[in-house]
């Protein structure tokens, strides 16, 4: 018994080592293309990539499990059943159920695993991960020089170069236009050639001008002529500019920023995070209820009744009618303006509750996943592995397109459930819930016609039953 598990693992950890990477592969490649636009031209260094690349690598993992235990798993039974290997173990008295055996508690003891890395890895990776796109994304792209084109990237300063050498250093016909003194192009310098350099620190350009010219317009003072302008005219034979580059180096962001977003929590902060809500939801319900009663329907009803209370009695009525043309006025905009400001009062606590209400569901929906990725491993792998019995096809034909094709609908479900618990459709266990409730039953049913050695794909016996049931229709009944 113990040589045979042995063999069942080995020759399902060959395909679910390989499954699980090409997975991890296909889902970073696409996080790749995502996010293209976000890394071309920024100068980041190998280090910076490497780990962006590093923790976006580990927040593939909840995709490319499921799909390598459903591939790997229809590929071991479909190599078993191919090679006759299948039907060896069941001719010695080996049940399907015996033989899986070993794989389920395999199957189980990842599910533990992918639970774990869920709760707390995945949060501290996506903290990592967020944290580090988000300042990928707002540092500004390196300062490239291009010829014949003005680049404005350096505040105060439009920089144009005529032809830049081979070493990437030397320029010719260099144009500056200085804005620094926010007065227009009233600086100009052009040389025939210069050098550009970054300091050892990589913290400031050194553009070195040789054989130029500067222009600089003065104001005019005078008065009588505002047309003509004084000008300085200097030439150099060689000239030194410091742009400082430290705004194009990126800067990290405090990580405390993105800690306490729903993608970054465990379980139990989940679960605390939810409680707070639900507990500054109840109240804000309670203050409105106070607010709206205070400050605007008992105010406003106080004041109607004691607009003019002249001669009358505590416990005397008074009818609208009763109050003069202007009194009358004044209460009907009195009675406007507290319609208006309750209204608006309510809206904008209405607002600040849907709001609540949204976030608070984004939570439950984050703490329902912990567990359905570890369920999601369990109810794949119930139907990879009946599937690779009854199909016994092996390699990476068949197998991969029926597992695709299960894993595209699995991936459906799961994103349907998902948006429709977070819009507030149905409540969040039935949307977190919904792929495994519709293909655990598919899992059932696959593993009993395994079992059963059912013939769930083979057309002629299809062909066989429909020719029953035209053969019966077409029967004469007893009675002609």
């Amino acid at each position: 018994m113990k040589t045979l598990y042995k063999f069942i693992l080995k020759s399902y950890a060959g395909p679910f080592v390989m499954t699980f990477f090409i997975a991890m592969f296909v889902f970073f490649m696409m996080f790749i293309f995502k996010y293209i636009d976000d890394f071309v031209g920024k100068g980041l260094s190998f280090s910076i990539l490497s780990e962006l690349f590093f923790y976006f690598s580990l927040t593939t993992i909840p995709m490319a499990l499921p799909l390598a235990i459903l591939l790997s798993s229809l590929m071991t039974f479909g190599n078993l059943g191919e090679h006759y290997e299948l039907t060896a173990m069941k001719s010695a008295g080996f049940s399907l159920q015996k033989i899986m055996t070993p794989l389920i508690y395999t199957s189980i003891i990842i599910a533990i695993g992918a639970f774990y890395f869920s709760n707390n890895i995945l949060p501290f990776t996506n903290l990592k991960a967020g944290s580090l796109l988000y300042d990928v994304r707002e540092s500004k792209p390196a300062l490239l020089f291009k010829e014949g084109v003005f680049n404005n990237s350096l505040d105060g300063f439009s920089i144009r170069i005529g032809k830049k050498e081979y070493d990437g250093k030397t320029l010719r016909e260099i144009l500056i236009y200085d804005h620094r003194d926010m007065q227009g192009n009233n600086i100009v310098l052009a040389a025939k050639s210069g050098k550009m350099e970054e300091t050892a620190d990589k913290m400031y350009l050194v553009l070195t001008l040789k054989d130029g010219v500067s222009y600089k317009e003065l104001p005019n003072n005078n008065s009588k002529d505002i047309n003509r302008r004084p000008m300085i005219r200097d030439k150099f034979q060689e000239r030194i500019i410091n742009f400082d580059l430290s705004e194009f180096k990126m800067s990290r962001t405090n990580e405390d920023l993105f800690k306490n977003n729903y993608q970054m929590l465990n379980i139990l902060q989940l679960r605390q995070t939810i409680d707070s809500l639900n507990k500054k939801l109840e109240k804000r319900k309670i203050n409105f209820t106070k607010q709206l009663k205070q400050s605007y329907y008992a105010k406003s009803f106080n004041l109607l009744a004691t607009s003019d209370t002249t001669n009358k009695n505590e416990n005397d009525t008074i009818s609208f009618s009763q109050y003069s043309k202007g009194q009358q006025l004044s209460i009907i905009e009195i009675a406007t303006n507290t319609v208006r400001s309750a209204k608006a009062y309510s809206e904008s606590i209405w607002d600040e509750q849907e709001t609540e209400e949204y976030s608070k569901l984004k939570y439950q929906v984050e703490w329902h996943r912990k567990f359905t990725l570890s369920i999601a491993c369990i109810v794949l792998f119930f139907i990879g592995a009946p599937l690779g019995a009854i199909i016994r096809k092996g390699g990476l034909g068949m197998p991969v397109v029926i597992s695709v094709v299960f894993f595209i609908i699995f991936h459906i479900l799961s994103i349907t459930g998902e948006k429709l618990a977070k819009e507030g459709e149905i409540p969040v266990y039935q949307g977190m819930w919904l792929a495994t409730a519709i293909l655990l039953p598919i899992g059932v049913f696959l593993t009993y016609k395994a079992t059963t050695d059912s013939s769930l794909f083979d057309s002629n016996a299809y062909i066989e039953k429909l020719k029953k049931i035209f053969s019966f229709m077409q029967r004469p009944s007893s009675n002609s």
